[in-house]
This record gives C-alpha cells, structure tokens and sequence, in this order.
C-alpha cells in the first residue's frame, strides 16, 4: 500500500486516465445533486403535507438510506404524496446508487487504476549497468526453459513479452520479464540491448522474427540466434541480420531418425571438443547388449572411454560391473580414429527390409523420413490429416495412429522400429503405450515437447525420447558458452577447466575425480596439445587444462568442491 500514491500521481497524468477522471466526477456531481434536490423535497413534504420538521442532516440521512434500499423504516411518510415520493427516491437510488455508481467507479476509476497497478509490477527498462545478458523474445518451450539453463552458467536472462497477462503471468511464475511491443526498437533501447552477450528471437512465425531481427539490426550489432519454422525462412532470417538461423523442428527430426535401428548401428557423433568427438550408440541388437562394460572391452580394443550411459533417460557414470541392456545408450568419447575403430569392430552393417513407422506427418515427422530416405532406410508415416498427405505417395499411409488396421496397413506387426513425432505430448504418451503393447520388442523413439514429460514417455515404453525444449536449449547454450562448456545432450555437459591446485602432480587414478564428483577427466590438455581419454596413470601437470564430461548435478559438485579448497 506504501506505492498507492505514487501509482495514483501515475495513473493521474495520463490523458486516458484525465479523462475518465472527468467523467467520473461528473457523474459524482450528479448524484450529489439529486441527493440534495431530494432532501429538499423530503423537508417540504415533512412540513406541507406531514406536519412534521426534521433536521437537515436527517433529510440527507433519510434520503441516502432510502435510494441505497436499507430502509430502516424509523422515518416513513403516511400520506399518498409522501410515499409516491418515497417509491420514486427508491428507484431512482436502485439505478443511480446499486447500477450505474459500481459501473461508473469500476470502468473509470478500478479498471484504470488496475491496469496502471499491472503496468507497474512489470518492468519496462533495465539500468543502464546492466550488461553480458541474454534477452529472449519468445515463449515456447524453448524460450521458457532457457533461463534456468543459462542460470546454471550465471547468465541473466529476460524474456520480452508483448502482453500484459501473460508478462504477469511469468513474472508470478519467476522469470524476469519485461513488457514491451516486439517490434518496438525503444523496448530493446531501454533494456540494453547493445549491450548483451546474445538476443534469442523464437516466435511462432517467421515473418515476426524478421521483423524483430530487422528492427534490432537498425541500431546494434549483438549475436542473434533465431528458429526458422519453414525451410525458404533461413535465408530471409539470415539477410535481416540473424547471426545464427536454427530450425529446431528439423533438427529434432533428424535426431530421432539417426537413432533408428539400421541407421544407428555406428557411433552417432553428438558434438566436439576441439580434437575430441562424443558419440552416441544404442546397445539394443548389438553385440555390447548383455555385456558388461568390463567385458565388452571397448577401452582396450578401441580406445575410447564409456564417459557415460543413458538408462531410460537417466545419465549413470558408468563402472566396470555396469550392464549393457537392450534400453541401454552408450555415450563414447575419443578422437576421429578411435570412433573409426569402434565402427569397424561394433557398427555392424545391420539393416531390416521392414519399414519404420514414423507416427505424424508434420516437420518432425517429415524430417526424419528425410533422413532416413538419404540412409536408404525403408518407411512409412501415418497421417490423419488428409492435406498432409502427399498424393500417389506411397510412403504415406492415410488415418489414425490409434486405429490397429491403420498400423497393420503400415506394417506394425514387422517394423523394427517406431518413431513418434506429434507435437502433442498426451498423444505421445498415448500412442507410446499402445505401440509397446502391440510389440513388445519393437524400438520406439518418442519426440517431447515438454520437458516434464520424458520421465512418463520412458514409463510409457518408449526406448528413446528427444526433447524440443531440450535440443533448442542446448543449441543455444552452445552458441552461447562455445568456448569452455559444450552440451552434448540435455543434462550432459562437456567442460573445460584449468587443473585445481590440490590435484597439481598428482596422476588421474590418484586425483579420485570420478568417485568425489561423479565427472569423468575424457582429455588433458598440454600446450596446445590434447591427450584424449589418458590412461589412469597420467600425471596431471600445473600448467594443463582438464576436460571432464558429466551431467549438470556433477559439473557444480566438481566446481564447489575444488572451489571450496581453493579457497
């Protein structure tokens, strides 16, 4: 209530607000008036008509009680013209005090005030020290899961919302929101605009990102990253100014593809770090599948180092003991030549006539059957929208995914693998339990566009899921911090930092890295030099820089642990 004044001074100098002002006062001079006419009135009848004589703050008393319907009934008129009188000062009140004053004060006074309160608790402009933030224009998934993210590097963000709602509705949620026209340059003005580290424009169509990103070229030369929905969109973006066009529909397209059966069987690289390369193999059908990670021997006939293995979604450092099942995905670490190695020995030239299924035709479905036509991987892609469907295709089957003699006409029964690719995450789930129940052993691979749906599309059956909220984050991210951290997939991050003091000298078995912090040390850097995935006796020189792999959890116990020596 401190800010009540401040907000009415506010409210009152502005020229929508004067007026409304001005029609609320005279309306309030009206009913003043009619109280007094009716308390006169109300004493000449009394003293002609009643005989009797009351006080002039009886007659405003009488006259008020009576208009707002109380009607105490200690002062009533007995003659005809007296209560004639009363019946018309009631209904008078009943529209003038119980309609028209709760609507007057409402529409010129409350409403105003209220909006101007909502204006006030969202920010408009930032200080001008503000500086090395990212603004975001968007609010998809994307969009509102980046801030936490860039939170974890100790990154500002603030998401630009062009409606007032819906800004309210963030701010109560926690983000740092700021309200202002998208394609307003003033609004990018007063945030500082010039002086961020990156602006991420991610909005539904395309022709508003090119405006904003053309507005924003105007004035400043900060990185843009932006997401093109339709392919003739990457070049528009890219002439207004967009420093980095991604299409993550396409992108999650081919990521669900490229883990198919018979495409998957070879390491699939997932990023690089300078000379190191991460990689990615599915176990299902190999022959890793039912080993041990000590048995399958990859470290000693390859080279590489296990950094990591997904079980359902979840990352595990793995340990010698640890089993390889059929649900297992391997993350690999090692040079060019070692993953080269590791094709040659377990990639396998596994491949079904059989067609995949993918379920949706859309971008991400359309995507992926992309990718796998260029691998020369058979498919089919059920679509019940009868304008997606391409004619005399016969790639495309006609109708519901939920229908049984649909997904027969598809080959249900013989493919060895489903991809799910609707952006709907309740159909997902719904199509994934329906497809582990018609086949047991088939692999399926389930796009999410919702974070906090991966963990029930993994109960639901589904073998893999890629996340949209996920793969645009970790896009960005990257872009963002490519020169010490890299996301390699959500949750697992690459980092590079210099040795610790406390581990100078000392070799990797003896540094205990792995068992205190759960980070696994995947390459040593010596004068320019990288020695990837070292031997357990490599010593760890002072003047080196230790790349290490692990999930987010294990990256901020690595930090605070050493950090907290350090000091």
């Amino acid at each position: 209530m401190k800010y009540l004044p401040s907000q009415l001074l506010t409210l009152l100098n502005t020229k929508p607000a004067k007026r409304d002002l001005r029609v609320l006062v005279k309306f309030l001079l009206v009913l003043i008036l009619l109280v007094t006419t009716y308390t006169i009135l109300f004493h000449v009848i009394m003293v002609h008509y009643e005989g009797r004589n009351y006080s002039w703050v009886t007659g405003v008393y009488w006259t008020l009680v009576t208009m707002s319907t109380l009607g105490f009934g200690d002062i009533v008129f007995h003659t005809d013209l007296g209560m004639l009188f009363s019946v018309t000062v009631l209904l008078s009140g009943v529209v003038f005090l119980l309609v028209m004053l709760p609507f007057t004060f409402i529409q010129f006074f409350y409403a105003p005030w209220l909006e101007s309160y909502a204006k006030s608790r969202t920010i408009r402009s930032l200080p001008k020290e503000t500086e090395d933030h990212v603004i975001i224009v968007g609010t998809d998934a994307v969009c509102l899961s980046l801030p936490h993210k860039l939170k974890q590097h100790q990154r500002d963000s603030f998401l630009v919302v062009g409606d007032q709602p819906l800004a309210m509705a963030l701010q109560d949620q926690g983000y740092k929101v700021v309200h202002g026209d998208l394609d307003d340059g003033e609004t990018y003005k007063r945030i500082q605009v010039d002086k961020a580290a990156l602006v991420v424009v991610n909005n539904s169509e395309d022709k508003i990102n090119t405006n904003i990103v053309y507005t924003l070229r105007e004035f400043c030369e900060t990185p843009i990253v932006t997401n093109a929905s339709d392919e003739d969109s990457v070049d528009i973006l890219q002439l207004a100014g967009s420093s980095q066009v991604y299409q993550f529909t396409k992108m999650l397209g081919q990521s669900l593809a490229r883990r198919v059966l018979g495409v998957s069987m070879q390491a699939n690289i997932i990023g690089r770090f300078d000379e190191l390369l991460i990689a990615e193999v599915p176990a299902m059908r190999s022959s890793l599948e039912g080993k041990t990670i000590l048995e399958s021997r990859l470290r000693e006939l390859t080279g590489i180092t296990v950094a990591g293995v997904w079980e359902r979604g979840r990352f595990k450092v793995p340990t010698p003991d640890t089993l390889i099942t059929s649900s297992t995905v391997l993350v690999l670490a090692g040079s060019e030549q070692q993953l080269a190695v590791y094709d040659e020995i377990f990639g396998g030239n596994w491949k079904s006539e059989a067609q995949v299924l993918i379920l949706g035709g859309g971008r991400v479905g359309r995507a992926a059957a992309d990718t796998l036509k260029s691998r020369d991987v058979n498919y089919r892609i059920v679509e019940k929208n009868i304008r997606a469907v391409r004619s005399g295709s016969e790639e495309y089957i006609h109708g519901s995914a939920a229908d049984l003699d649909t997904l027969r006409k598809a080959g249900i029964d013989t493919a060895p693998s489903v991809i799910v690719t609707t952006h709907d995450d309740d159909m997902n789930i719904y199509l994934t339990i329906y497809c582990r129940r018609l086949r047991p052993d088939i692999q399926i691979i389930t796009r999410a566009t919702l974070d906090r749906n991966i963990s029930k599309l993994h109960r639901a059956g589904a073998d893999l899921v890629m996340s949209y909220a996920s793969l645009g984050r970790t896009s960005i991210t990257n872009y963002l911090l490519q020169d010490n951290t890299l996301m390699v997939s959500e949750g697992l991050n690459i980092f590079k930092t210099p040795v610790p003091r406390q581990l100078t000298g000392k070799t990797l078995e003896q540094s205990r890295i792995r068992q205190e912090t759960g980070c696994n040390v995947i390459a040593i850097g010596r004068q320019g030099k990288l020695d990837v995935n070292p031997a357990p006796g490599s010593s760890i020189a002072k003047d080196s820089e230790l790349i290490l792999i692990g999930d987010a959890e294990s990256e901020l116990c690595f930090m605070d642990l050493y950090n907290k020596k350090k000091d």
